[in-house]
């Protein structure tokens, strides 16, 4: 199972698609390793920086609407994963983006639009992180072990046991 949890990076805009994740270019590699440097290469964010420190400490994105839009690969994911981001919370996704998330034993949770507001309201606290209690189903967004702000969340009993087995792969071994 993957490890959940850690700093935060905010890319406060909805729509983000796949091109964006990893563009295009990329899709050649079949190792998922060869994807890592070129994460968010090409996505225009005011005051974004893909090879900057916010990225490279990223272990969790939140995001507003849409996420993950556009061609359906399972290489955007990837990208994220190879840089060690598991979860992404957003209002909602791209069907198969949200899905091969849960393929590869990864998290996209959902929220609502009030409580993704919530969240960016907490953009400019400094080390910011979020730790999350899978077994009550909460994100707890803390500075310094201080808890600022706990969202509920909820996944099928379905995306809860690949995420547990570690991905689809890891699942359908020990069930089939």
């Amino acid at each position: 199972m993957k490890k959940f949890g850690g700093p935060v990076l905010f890319l406060d805009r909805s729509d983000i698609n796949t091109d964006e994740i990893i563009p295009a270019k990329y899709l050649t590699e079949v190792e998922k390793d060869a994807l890592k440097p070129f994460l968010l290469e090409d996505l225009k964010l005011d005051g974004f920086d893909p090879k900057g420190d916010a990225l490279k400490k990223a272990k969790i994105v939140v995001t507003r609407a849409n996420f993950g839009c556009g061609s359906s690969r399972e290489h955007a994911p990837w990208a994220l994963e190879v840089n060690d981001i598991t979860l992404v919370i957003a209002e909602n996704y791209a069907r198969i983006f949200r899905q091969n998330m849960f393929n590869c034993g990864m998290m996209a949770i959902e929220l609502s639009k009030d409580a993704i507001e919530a969240i960016f309201a907490l953009k400019s606290v400094a080390g910011l992180e979020c730790e999350v209690d899978q077994a009550k189903c909460e994100l707890h967004f803390k500075q310094g072990g201080k808890v600022l702000q706990t969202e509920k969340y909820s996944l099928s009993e379905f995306d809860s046991a690949l995420v547990d087995a570690g991905g689809w792969v890891e699942f359908a071994d020990k069930r089939y």
